[in-house]
């Protein structure tokens, strides 16, 4: 994306009104929370802190800070500013966010059958650029919670159910899954396992930045 079609996004998305034509009508704002919850991730990421990424900014710490609690107001060059410290593409800060969960059951996904054999294989993820992943199996059986602590910044896990039944995810956003059923979610907050039917394995891949 080049400087100006991403500054003329975040006008219509942030809602600056800089460059609006007369009569022009306004346009809708982004959520403020997406804005809080990208730059505090970019910052983690880059293991800087609050004052460190001001200074390198050249804004308060005190604005930076009502940003990431989701109670500034920032503008174009206040976030512009941020992505440059950060060294990420301004529309990074302002993009909507992925969905915290995303599940596909049995029979669903994109399907790709053989010719000549019977097989079908369907897409369930497609790995992002610069990601490293780690593959397990793992078998649980019902009575007791599997309680996972958060992974590193950026981790994702991806799951797929082999044999009966789970129930899986983060701990405020857990999803009961079948066989057959695949579901992501972010691996960098408290999630968790439990089996609600004996005999239940599962494919686990591991995703880290």
């Amino acid at each position: 994306m080049t400087p100006d079609r991403a500054r003329g996004r975040a006008d219509e998305s942030v809602g600056t009104g800089a460059g609006e034509a007369p009569g022009a009508p306004t346009p809708s704002r982004l959520p403020r929370e997406w804005i809080a919850a990208a730059l505090r991730r970019e910052r983690v990421k880059a293991g800087i802190s609050l004052s460190e990424l001001a200074k390198r900014a050249g804004i308060a710490k005190s604005t930076l800070s009502q940003l990431e609690a989701a109670t500034g107001n920032p503008g174009i060059e206040t976030l512009w500013a941020l992505a440059v410290a950060l060294g990420v593409p301004f529309s990074v800060l302002v993009e909507s966010p992925a969905p915290a969960v995303t599940v596909i059951r049995a029979g669903e996904g994109p399907t790709v059958h053989a010719e000549q054999a019977s097989y079908a294989g369907t897409l369930l993820s497609a790995a992002p650029a610069g990601v490293r992943r780690d593959i397990y199996h793992a078998a649980v059986e019902p009575g007791s919670v599997r309680e996972s602590d958060p992974h590193i910044p950026g981790s994702v896990e991806h799951l797929v159910v082999s044999t009966g039944r789970l129930l899986a995810g983060p701990r405020d956003e857990t999803v009961e899954l079948a066989a057959g059923d695949y579901m992501s979610y972010r691996g960098d907050v408290p999630h968790l396992y439990e089996a609600l039917e004996p005999g239940t394995t599962f494919v686990l891949v591991m995703q880290h930045v």
